[in-house]
């Protein structure tokens, strides 16, 4: 629940021939002839990642002290609750499960959007495509984000209760346009697509990422109640009460090293591993230890079911804040 906050597949083209492809082929290298366009996106696409080294995101914090009110946040979340991978294969109740990424390689014409929370939601920039996919499908009556990453261009185009309205228009709850390159956060007190004012592509596990073996950062969490605070690197709170014993937006959890997860399959070893070294950051208000991913057909769910057998009383709160470098960027203190 952000800030009170099927894609439609391109028919396939027919196959030309063998010779025609090797005679076009043979063509373009006699003339010496490259689409500079398309060599240009190609690589930007491929030097785009989801977070920078220094930022926030890919800082361990598996060395860091625990926080000392570690035990009432964990109790407040829930202790004897499990841990619950938000995400998978398949579908759940007729719904498929995660949030979707939806990839851009190329840049598109940049779309309207419109905002119920104008007032904190960046008015332009975003370049959605039209088959760009909704969070529980396009029926959903939940959170219905919807998260583009734009390889060519290095951004994240992020919105929350998304709507479309036809031809390149969309309608939104929130909205917040993040460049990748950049370790700037939002402005203080703005939320996002997510309640914390955090960008949520960096914090989803990918299923390639799990595939192999190697999640190198934090992921997003949401807890049921939090407090009316924010901790850096958050920028905006959701909180139920101003209560002391919930857990502020930002804050940084992460599995205990005591925890055993050598019987886990691989992917959600993967996954328990990146809790341990990297942790998990309270972004949202939702379900109890909820742990957010994409949603993407090559997850397997009995995998996933391991990470189910952990609950709340394995996890410790951590005192990040000596990570901070500055309060308006999310980059980290060098090591």
């Amino acid at each position: 629940m952000a800030a009170q906050p099927a894609g439609v597949p391109r028919p396939a083209r027919r196959i030309r021939s063998v010779a025609t492809v090797l005679a076009v082929a043979c063509a373009c290298l006699v003339s010496g002839y490259t689409d500079p366009g398309r060599s240009a996106a190609v690589a930007a696409a491929a030097d785009c990642e989801t977070a920078l080294p220094d930022s926030f995101w890919r800082a361990p914090v598996d060395s860091l002290p625990v926080h000392p009110d570690s035990a009432r946040y964990v109790s407040s979340i829930g202790a004897s609750e499990p841990l619950h991978p938000d995400f998978g294969s398949g579908l759940v109740d007729g719904q498929p499960i995660g949030i979707p990424i939806t990839v851009s390689d190329r840049p598109v014409p940049e779309s309207k959007v419109s905002f119920d929370i104008a007032e904190e939601s960046d008015p332009s920039g975003y370049r959605i495509p039209q088959n760009a996919r909704i969070e529980n499908g396009p029926a959903s009556d939940g959170d219905r984000h919807v998260v583009v990453w734009d390889r060519a261009l290095c951004k994240s185009y992020e919105l929350w209760d998304a709507k479309p309205r036809g031809g390149n228009a969309w309608h939104a709850g929130g909205g917040a346009v993040f460049d990748l390159r950049s370790n700037a956060l939002r402005p203080d007190g703005w939320t996002s697509a997510d309640a914390a004012g955090l960008a949520i592509l960096p914090g989803l596990v990918r299923h390639e990422e799990a595939a192999s073996g190697r999640v190198d950062h934090a992921i997003r969490i949401t807890v049921p109640r939090s407090d009316r605070s924010y901790v850096w690197p958050a920028r905006h709170q959701a909180g139920a009460a101003a209560d002391p014993a919930l857990p502020p937006m930002g804050l940084r959890l992460r599995l205990k090293s005591s925890v055993d997860t050598s019987h886990l399959a691989p992917q959600a070893k993967a996954v328990a591993e990146a809790l341990k070294t990297y942790g998990a950051i309270v972004a949202d208000n939702g379900s109890a230890w909820f742990l957010s991913g994409e949603e993407n057909s090559g997850w397997d769910n009995d995998q996933l079911a391991g990470l189910k057998g952990f609950k709340g009383s394995d996890f410790e709160a951590v005192d990040a804040s000596g990570l901070q470098q500055s309060p308006d960027s999310g980059a980290v203190v060098p090591r």
